[in-house]
């Protein structure tokens, strides 16, 4: 939701690339989670219900400000997704050890993507 949030709150002179890039990252992140859900179901787990259920479950803090700078925005993007691929590279730990391999190979493409959003974010912070 934040990377969607700060996609509809571009501003600047490098609006239409940013806000393309953040519109591409969040589509990437929102399928992550109907795969999540679907996989979780094939196994027997619960999904999440609601949004108050997601809120109790979130790891990664909310920005609710009203104007977010576009290097803010990215920085914290950036820094979203190395928490991300931490979290990611634990949760593959755990599938490995429980010898659950295709949660464990879903989770190495969803590592592949979030490193991806993770360079591009540190290389737009560059130009700004």
């Amino acid at each position: 939701m934040k990377t969607k949030n700060f996609h509809w709150h571009m501003s600047g002179r490098h609006f239409r690339d940013y806000h393309l890039l953040l519109d591409e990252h969040a589509t990437q992140i929102f399928a992550m989670t109907d795969d999540i859900a679907e996989r979780a179901r094939k196994i027997g787990a619960p999904t999440l219900h609601s949004i108050s259920d997601i809120s109790r479950n979130q790891r990664l803090q909310d920005n609710n400000e009203a104007l977010v700078t576009p290097q803010d925005m990215m920085a914290e993007l950036c820094d979203d997704n190395q928490q991300l691929t931490r979290s990611l590279r634990s949760t593959h730990e755990v599938c490995v050890r429980h010898n659950d391999v295709a949660t464990a190979s879903m989770i190495e493409v969803w590592i592949d993507e979030t490193e991806r959003r993770t360079w591009f974010l540190s290389e737009v912070q560059r130009e700004l």
